[in-house]
């Protein structure tokens, strides 16, 4: 028995996807206020992120259900080791490890891979039809934001694989609607999708504090010029 999921998953996480949207974190994003520092853990996060998700995928690929979706062309690890790569240098393996919350995200991923592989879905979809669908206007408000030249560090938007997205999109949300479940599973995907959107939200509030501080630092050194430049001034004659 098949449902329509695509909608169902569009439709059950539409509230969720405005609550990430209106995070600080994601909020400045968007408005171009990036500090490069908490955007290179982010690309860290990202890549233990998607690194759980692809092993798991790929050891599911026979999976009845998560099979389908095991789209090698969206696979983001290798892009974003390319992009730590940039921020971090070469020996940029040695120097990361997740934040708390990136490493809560890894250990549900890696609990429904082996409890409830079907949830799967859910956090396929939340993360990889998103990057698809808004990774070139965040790579021009990032490359703008911070400076970068080129396409260096950004290689996370680039989907090399894909000619056509939005032929693929179509052809994923059609592999979502064709896949072998019925009404229960689709809830129970969808509720495991709110979930990823919530375990996403997480990641970019513990971002919040770096941006703010970044911020702070920024407006405080703006300030003190001030301050100094003022006690310089000369009165001004009556």
């Amino acid at each position: 028995m098949s449902v329509a999921l695509a909608t169902q998953l569009r439709e059950g996480t539409r509230k969720s996807h405005t609550m990430a949207e209106n995070t600080g974190f994601v909020s400045c994003f968007l408005k171009g206020v990036v500090d490069k520092t908490s955007y290179r853990t982010l690309v860290a996060d990202l890549y233990f992120v998607y690194s759980a998700m692809e092993e798991e995928i790929g050891r599911l690929r026979d999976h009845p259900v998560v099979g389908p979706i095991a789209f090698s062309q969206l696979n983001r690890r290798e892009a974003l080791e390319t992009d730590l790569s940039y921020y971090f240098g070469s020996g940029w393996q040695n120097q990361l490890q997740p934040t708390p919350s990136a490493a809560t995200y890894v250990a549900r991923i890696r609990e429904v891979a082996a409890s409830a592989p079907e949830l799967l879905v859910g956090h396929h979809y939340t993360r990889y039809l998103g990057d698809l669908s808004g990774g070139q206007i965040l790579k021009t408000i990032a490359q703008k934001a911070m400076n970068l030249q080129g396409d260096s560090g950004l290689a996370f938007y680039e989907f090399a694989a894909i000619d056509d997205e939005k032929a693929f999109k179509v052809n994923y949300r059609a592999t979502l609607d064709q896949l072998p479940i019925d009404q229960a599973t689709a809830d129970r995907i969808v509720e495991e999708a709110n979930e990823a959107f919530r375990l996403n939200m997480e990641m970019f509030k513990e971002l919040e504090g770096n941006l703010v501080a970044a911020i702070g630092k920024v407006l405080f050194g703006f300030l003190t010029r001030r301050q100094r430049s003022g006690s310089t001034e000369q009165p001004v004659a009556a």
